[in-house]
């Protein structure tokens, strides 16, 4: 079963968080601990939301696929009430109960874990891929669907293709293409990896003409799909 180190509370205040967050970005490595030939087992990590009275509810799914053929190999669920506010730049303390609830119940032990958000990419250098990337002690690969900080040229129309996102004077991520014609997925390095290869563990991820990569593309679809059912027996309870 997967690991996880407890360093620290989620239910906190912003202050807390943000002294926390300073904390955890001490510990984060951006060096290169695995070898992309070598992995074997990417997991993919997105949240979803739906509103509850005047309570939220935060979902998470986790799936594994196999490298190189991107068959899904494991996937767990969880659904957990949010108990911190939206804050920009904290996002992490509102998504990260549920993901590390669904993270306990994965039966898989991945080489590298990508998250639907920011790793290095962040105002204070610790998106959620890198602050989970130090709690699962895993590599983890920040994928996000737009930019947070920095700037970037556009990389040319051709699928691999990237250019550095940079921030107040040092390369933070890059954006790169995924699919032609279409915007840039931006990537950042989150824990025990760095810049090239997590671009090259996403791109051998990516199916032909699809914008993201599989492990994150499926999570997408698997939490709104988890969320369905859960709101369809909530319903069915009722009646």
């Amino acid at each position: 079963m997967p690991q996880v180190r407890e360093r620290h509370g989620w239910n906190v205040s912003g202050t807390e968080a943000r002294h926390i967050q300073d904390e955890m970005r001490a510990l984060v490595d951006l060096r290169d601990v695995v070898s992309v030939g070598g992995i074997r087992q990417v997991a993919g990590i997105d949240n979803g939301y739906s509103r509850e009275g005047d309570a939220w509810i935060a979902y998470a799914a986790v799936v594994v696929v196999t490298l190189p053929d991107l068959t899904v190999s494991a996937e767990s669920y969880a659904a957990v009430p949010v108990t911190f506010p939206y804050i920009p730049g904290l996002l992490t303390f509102r998504e990260a109960p549920a993901i590390v609830a669904a993270y306990r119940d994965l039966d898989a032990n991945p080489d590298v874990i990508m998250f639907d958000g920011q790793g290095y990419a962040h105002p204070r250098r610790i998106g959620i891929a890198s602050h989970l990337g130090v709690l699962f002690g895993k590599p983890s690969i920040g994928v996000a669907k737009s930019r947070l900080v920095g700037r970037y040229d556009e990389p040319a129309q051709e699928f691999g293709a990237w250019t550095p996102v940079s921030d107040r004077g040092e390369v933070v991520g890059a954006a790169v293409r995924t699919k032609v014609g279409h915007s840039p997925l931006f990537v950042s390095p989150g824990h025990l990896i760095t810049l090239e290869p997590a671009l090259q563990i996403v791109l051998a991820c990516t199916r032909p003409n699809t914008f993201l990569p599989e492990p994150t593309g499926l999570a997408h679809r698997m939490v709104a799909e988890y969320k369905a059912r859960v709101k369809a027996d909530q319903a069915g309870a009722l009646r």
